[in-house]
């Protein structure tokens, strides 16, 4: 599985489960962080949205976590999140993004 893939809309080139309930409370520290950034809304636990469109999901394939973020639209790009120091590469791309 490459770093990152790009696809459109919500369907990533690379199909892979969205992440479970059990993964989700896995990265709960990163979602924490997430959730500090009040330009995005949680509709549900590890979905945003920015500016009513999605934004940032996650998915999860064997033991690794991915995040969709959506830097350029329509496009997702799929990061691996699995380790702290991809958690704050993300956090530093969404707030670039978002402000």
């Amino acid at each position: 599985m490459p770093a990152s893939a790009v696809g459109t809309g919500c369907q990533a080139e690379i199909s892979m489960k969205h992440a479970t309930i059990e993964t989700i409370t896995r990265i709960e520290p990163l979602l924490q962080r997430i959730r500090e950034i009040s330009a995005l809304k949680e509709r549900k636990p590890g979905i945003y949205y920015y500016k009513s469109s999605a934004f940032l999901h996650f998915h999860e394939d064997d033991s690794q976590v991915y995040a969709d973020i959506k830097l350029e639209p329509p496009d997702f790009e799929r990061l691996p999140v699995s380790t702290r120091s991809q958690q704050d590469k993300l956090i530093k791309l969404i707030r670039d993004k978002v402000g």
